[in-house]
């Protein structure tokens, strides 16, 4: 029976095209919209958790609370033997220290008089050397892929400003500048810097007025020694596990001691409201399919009413010799769900061809976050999971069956005793 609906199928288009061509377009958005919240997901944790948030991040409860500020007053103190400890207790993670800070760059001229100068925002991390605590966090702020001009930091004084930071300071690699900012007491604190080269970060905030120097001259210039402002711990299989990092930090919390100075970790998904950004996505995903859903029964509900009425023949002379309604009826829905499956198969290859174009291309939405503060790619790509060789099934077969089975009532409504009637006109 299936081999005999299949031949129905292929050889009269008419009752097959226009079924096939809206499953397939409508498996081919559901597939790739799937993909690219996947993608935008992915590229704005790895980003975020890069830069600034890590998978987990140990601070202390003063700074936590006033975490955008970067306030470093309130930095953690004796940083290395902090991440001793969690580098003993907790292996699963690779542990780095960071600080943020801020100041005005300043440019002199050849008499050293100032040339040119602005705000900028700094971070500092260990760049310098080849130990594997330093190869990683330059991979992780991916340094090396986005160098603009110049080389990396190769000896203390070095920093990378960001490209756009540069050019509006006019300012070129070798060149001397000088970090004016406040020392973590407050006091007022200069230290020059020769730029190695200018870097592209991909983040909007960042790529603005954004540089990047060595955590040793950055404690040396703020008075810092053996401090961090925030220690971030990273999964070392660079994927964010959710429920494991919710349950360490709020184990570590528990247990530390009391006081504004006491450490305290927050998961990836407690800080700047990700966790309900990542709960979004989540529904988000339901939305889509649902979207998609609804309109395909719609617009197949129609077809196949159009489609009744024009064998509405075929199924009077099916019905006289003898097929009962019933046999009739779960035909047609094997032909749909017949046509839902080729054109779900064809929908899942389109929709996978463009979204692997866009996982490896991306898209640029610069000019859409070019005032944005905040950490945000510039740059969103989209990701091809496991589960997207399957989501287009959903409503890829669950369209067509509804609108098949609304549409396919009409037969039980036929009565037999009028079909040689209709038969001799």
């Amino acid at each position: 029976m299936i081999k005999f609906l299949f031949k129905g199928v292929i050889r009269d288009r008419s009752r097959s095209l226009f079924p096939f061509l809206t499953v397939t377009i409508g498996v081919l958005l559901t597939v790739f919209m799937y993909n690219y919240m996947k993608g935008w997901e992915s590229d704005i944790t790895v980003i975020s958790a890069a830069f600034q948030m890590g998978h987990v991040k140990v601070t202390t409860r003063a700074y936590a609370r006033e975490a955008a500020q970067a306030p470093n007053d309130a930095a953690l103190s004796g940083a290395g033997e902090l991440i001793a400890v969690l580098e003993a207790e907790y292996p699963e993670f690779e542990w780095a220290p960071r600080i943020l800070f801020g100041g005005l760059l300043d440019v002199p001229d050849e008499a050293g008089e100032t040339r040119s100068q602005g705000p900028a925002a700094g971070l500092a991390a260990r760049i310098l050397g080849d130990g594997p605590e330093a190869v990683r966090e330059r991979e992780r702020l991916r340094l090396a892929k986005g160098l603009a001009r110049g080389w990396l930091p190769a000896q203390p004084g070095d920093i990378l400003l960001s490209e756009e930071l540069a050019r509006r300071l006019a300012v070129s690699p070798g060149e001397t500048v000088t970090l004016i900012g406040a020392t973590a007491e407050g006091a007022m604190a200069t230290a020059n810097f020769t730029v190695a080269g200018t870097v592209r970060f991909g983040l909007s905030a960042l790529d603005r007025s954004g540089f990047i120097a060595d955590i040793e001259d950055v404690r040396a210039a703020l008075d810092m020694e053996d401090a961090a402002g925030e220690v971030l711990g990273f999964f070392r299989t660079g994927v964010f596990r959710r429920e494991r990092a919710e349950a360490l930090a709020r184990a570590f919390s528990a247990g530390a001691e009391e006081g504004d100075f006491a450490p305290t970790m927050l998961a990836l998904t407690d800080q700047n409201e990700f966790g309900s950004y990542f709960d979004l996505i989540d529904s988000a995903q339901r939305i889509i399919m649902l979207i998609f859903l609804v309109p395909m029964a719609l617009v197949l509900w129609n077809a196949g009413l159009l489609g009744s009425l024009r064998r509405y023949g075929e199924m009077g002379v099916r019905l006289a010799v003898g097929e009962n309604k019933g046999h009739v009826y779960r035909s047609l829905i094997g032909e749909s769900l017949i046509v839902g499956a080729l054109g779900t198969a064809a929908g899942t290859a389109l929709g996978l061809a463009v979204s692997f174009y866009m996982q490896k291309y991306g898209l640029d939405i610069s000019s859409l976050i070019k005032n944005s503060s905040m950490m945000f790619p510039t740059v969103i790509h989209a990701k091809v999971m496991p589960f997207s060789l399957v989501i287009g099934f959903i409503p890829g077969l669950l369209a067509p069956f509804i609108g098949t089975a609304i549409a396919g009532r009409a037969i039980f409504k036929r009565q037999t005793a009028r079909l040689f009637k209709e038969l001799e006109t």
